[in-house]
């Protein structure tokens, strides 16, 4: 019961502040923020699960910034994943030596505050691969909260 509440309003949070942007508020506005603008210890977060990826450690690149927690949640495009274990799991099977992960890129685009203590941050994410394996790329929302003074991912959906 807790998941499914904690999914219905953490989704119903996205809708309402997308619903609230301006009548005058462009897709391009929407995409020329700076990275200033959202908390520089979630840029650090995301350059350290890069670099945690690139080197082939799945471990690091998730204690890194996801929240390590059952109610952390994944939604990708085998639909939702419950738990920061589960989803390490999931990573591993998904993207099993480091040819298979290849070289990982994050692009922030933009950042909405959600009270001082939550936040949502959009953008893609690129993995360069070697010859034998087709590159990949999607875009990412991630909702950042603040847990005892650290920004951590409480829900990520990659697609």
């Amino acid at each position: 019961m807790y998941k499914s509440a904690y999914f219905s309003l953490v989704f119903i949070g996205i809708a309402l502040i997308w619903g609230c942007n301006t009548p005058n508020e462009t897709a391009q506005e929407l995409v020329s923020v700076t990275s200033h603008q959202w908390p520089s210890e979630i840029t650090e977060r995301m350059q350290a699960q890069e670099d945690a990826w690139n080197q082939g450690d799945i471990p690091s690149f998730m204690s890194g910034a996801y929240w390590a927690d059952d109610s952390m949640l994944f939604i990708g495009k085998s639909g939702m994943t419950w738990g920061f274990d589960a989803t390490l799991q999931n990573y591993i099977k998904s993207y099993p030596n480091p040819e298979v992960m290849g070289i990982l890129t994050f692009e922030n685009k933009h950042w909405r505050a959600l009270g001082s203590d939550h936040g949502m941050l959009v953008g893609h994410w690129l993995l360069t691969r070697g010859d034998s394996l087709e590159g990949l790329s999607g875009s990412y929302s991630l909702i950042w909260e603040r847990i005892a003074g650290e920004w951590l991912i409480i829900a990520d959906h990659s697609s």
